[in-house]
């Protein structure tokens, strides 16, 4: 079954650009550890990190379907930092990998334990929709 697992942070006390760049580079190299070994054992679809919220925009489509864009929005207090797509044989695979993002070394070494959202992903729309 396919997962996806969304990392979403708070702009301040997690925010990345402010850690000592050894804190860092400990966070990456876990992450990219983490995806090595997700790699390996068949399991890892995608991963990616997300740039910061001052880049991103809203897009509808307006009453003549050209693009309208709003944002950026600042003031929002968490945002999605990055995602990874998993394919687990079993839910609990899902929340062993779910736990070992949220405990990434955060600043210090320190565990940052951000709660990370998992939602298995649908191949279409459910039986009773059809």
């Amino acid at each position: 079954m396919k997962y996806i697992l969304m990392m979403n942070t708070m702009k301040t006390g997690h925010g990345v650009p402010e850690w000592p760049k050894n804190d860092l580079q400990a966070h990456i190299a876990f992450m990219h550890g983490l995806n090595k070994e997700l790699r390996e054992r068949g399991e890892l679809v995608s991963a990616e990190g997300l740039s910061f919220p001052d880049q991103a925009k809203l897009v509808r489509a307006g009453k003549d379907g050209r693009p309208i864009t709003d944002g950026v929005f600042p003031e929002s207090k968490e945002f999605l930092a990055g995602f990874w797509i998993i394919d687990v044989d079993t839910l609990e695979r899902a929340y062993d990998v779910a736990a070992r993002i949220s405990a990434a070394p955060g600043a210090g070494g320190t565990p940052l334990n951000m709660p990370i959202e998992l939602r298995p992903i649908m191949s279409g729309p459910p039986q009773e929709m059809l």
